[in-house]
């Protein structure tokens, strides 16, 4: 059974590391991965808008100047940029990032490619935390396997963002905690300091995940102040020490990361949000990318095999917790409970849609996948379990196995997913421009535009113009801009022009000034997305 178990999970692993690199330069590079390249280039938004705002033409290859390596623009700069306007996130990852593109070039399937190898890191985390938390070893194959072909994970390490590095820095936390608890020596929790240090600078919310060790030692020592909980103690205080200067420049530059994150505060009913929260749950084991356009039938089978899957978690989560002792148990509730906590009561409690972005949650699916894979393993390998259960229960394993294995296959084939929540018609949208003779593209840009714009320069041919102009008041005043913004007249010479603006209203007054009127290029027009076609009446 363990050489076919380790046969399995081998195989699983290979299916992993193919997933995680096949058609990697193929997909979309969405609107947060363009920012990514941004930050890396040097440049900041305030300077990409003041240089490319004017109304002036510029070929869509010019902007590709804000998405590389800038030989003028220095470690410094990529620093400067994240603590000015986006300061909520930590600079770690970025700062990796540029110097892998400095080694092996700065394009999207670069970028990318750090992002796969950052999250193969995860399976030695994980085999190393179950080892620490189960004696069985097949708890820790088990895990790794379903960490391997989870399309969760799959998908994120696919992405030029944080989120394939933090869950290997989290599981590298709470690995040389247990380890640090256990030795009890100066070296184990330097080790833990350095790894929250490390888990720090990728993501604030690793901040949760010290906390949440903080909970488990007071429910095993009973507050007590004894050398386990002072050693603690000045482990994570030598840490948030290490993270005082970000943390300071968070505080200064708190209103640049409100702005930054002003979407989170979004509000939608309680029934979406929990359809939300089943939803990404289910997709740490299955995920075809079903929408609400899918046909009737296709989505009462998803609405099925979701639940179903969310009652294998609440069991498996329920299940840890009567037959492991408190050690092990409290240390697994902990780490998903405090994050899950501070990301859902807010949303529930004040509004917002902050704990339904999968990727701020990463603690606790990982506690749910530990569940799981405990289950799992004792009901095909524990002792009396009888002999028709066990096949059962082995059945049940395939099934979740072989499910993520086929939604990743699904996924690989596709250009954009539900991870890609901005712009994702861009594509379909600029192979019709680019089936244009000689187009342009009119823009009315903003901060809050800039990424789809980037993101479109790298999908438009070369022989394609863009006009772009930013009107909004405040943004311009924001990237000292005071002269008097006008919508931009068109130049002759263009067989066809479109229309990608914030709204509608800037599309309306172009139309009027030219004499035409538009007809839609995108069935799903937003505030941050309303592309259009002018049409002479």
């Amino acid at each position: 059974m363990k050489n076919k178990l380790r046969f399995l999970v081998v195989v699983l692993l290979i299916l992993g590391l193919f997933f995680r690199f096949v058609n990697i330069d193929k997909k979309f590079y969405w609107y947060d991965e363009v920012f990514t390249s941004l930050r890396i280039s040097g440049y900041t938004q305030t300077e990409v808008l003041q240089e490319i705002s004017s109304g002036q033409l510029v070929a869509a290859k010019d902007l590709m100047k804000y998405q590389r390596l800038n030989q003028t623009k220095n470690l410094g700069d990529t620093v400067k940029s994240l603590a000015i306007e986006e300061p909520q996130l930590p600079p770690l990852y970025f700062i990796a990032v540029k110097y892998w593109a400095k080694l092996f070039g700065d394009s999207p399937f670069s970028t990318r490619s750090f992002s796969a190898w950052m999250s193969l890191l995860a399976f030695p985390g994980l085999y190393w935390l179950c080892r620490k938390l189960f004696a069985p070893p097949s708890v820790a194959w088990i895990a790794v396997g379903l960490l391997a072909v989870s399309p969760l994970h799959v998908l994120y390490a696919q992405e030029a963002r944080p989120y394939s590095l933090w869950p290997a820095l989290i599981l590298l936390s709470c690995a040389s905690f247990l380890r640090a608890m256990r030795l009890q020596t100066k070296l184990s929790w330097s080790l833990y300091a350095v790894a929250n240090i490390l888990g720090f600078y990728t993501h604030l919310f690793s901040l949760l995940v010290a906390l949440s060790h903080g909970i488990y030692l007071a429910g095993t020592q009973g507050f007590r102040l004894n050398k386990k909980v002072v050693s603690y103690s000045i482990a994570t205080a030598v840490s948030l020490l290490a993270f005082l200067p970000w943390l300071g420049i968070l505080i200064a530059n708190k209103r640049a990361a409100g702005g930054a994150t002003i979407w989170s505060g979004l509000e939608i009913s309680l029934l979406s949000l929990a359809n939300n929260w089943a939803g990404n749950v289910g997709r740490l084991f299955w995920d075809f990318g079903l929408t609400s356009n899918a046909k009737s039938i296709y989505l009462i089978a998803l609405a099925a095999a979701t639940l179903i899957l969310v009652a294998i978690v609440g069991y498996a989560v329920y299940f840890l917790c009567s037959e492991t002792s408190k050690e092990v148990w409290l240390f697994v509730l902990a780490v998903m409970a405090v994050t899950a906590l501070a990301v859902v009561l807010p949303d529930v409690i004040f509004g917002g849609i902050r704990s339904t972005k999968a990727r701020y949650l990463f603690p606790t699916y990982l506690g749910m996948q530990i569940a799981v894979a405990y289950l799992l393993a004792a009901k095909i390998s524990g002792p009396g379990v009888p002999s028709w259960k066990r096949q059962v229960w082995k059945v049940l394993t395939v099934v979740l196995l072989t499910g993520g294995v086929l939604s990743n296959a699904v996924s690989s084939q596709a250009e954009t997913w539900w991870t890609k929540e901005w712009g994702r018609e861009n594509p379909a949208i600029a192979r019709k421009i680019d089936r244009a003779p000689k187009p342009l593209v009119v823009s009315d840009i903003s901060e809050v535009s800039l990424g789809n714009i980037l993101s479109m320069s790298h999908l438009l041919e070369p022989k394609v113009r863009l006009q772009l102009v930013l009107l909004d008041p405040e943004a311009r005043s924001r990237a000292q801009l005071f002269d008097k913004p006008s919508i931009p007249e068109i130049p002759s010479g263009f067989s066809d022009v479109f229309v990608y603006g914030r709204s509608q209203k800037f599309s309306a007054k172009l139309a009027k000034m030219q004499n035409s009127k538009i007809e839609l290029l995108s069935e799903q027009n937003t505030a941050t997305l309303w592309v259009g076609k002018l049409v002479k009446e």
